[in-house]
């Protein structure tokens, strides 16, 4: 179940790239990068998730 839920989040912060890219190509710079500030903290929850535990 685990693995399933890094898989949907990663995708998620992967179409928020891409989206930001979309509208920043828009004109539309401030949605862009709160897009982009969105995917890096998904970046960082799933980094976060797969730091091993002792």
């Amino acid at each position: 179940m685990g693995d399933l839920l890094l898989s949907i989040v990663m995708l998620g912060a992967l179409a928020l790239l891409g989206g930001a890219v979309l509208v920043f190509r828009n004109g539309d710079r401030r949605r862009a990068l709160l897009m982009l500030i969105a995917a890096l903290v998904l970046f960082a929850n799933v980094a976060i998730w797969l730091v091993p535990v002792k």
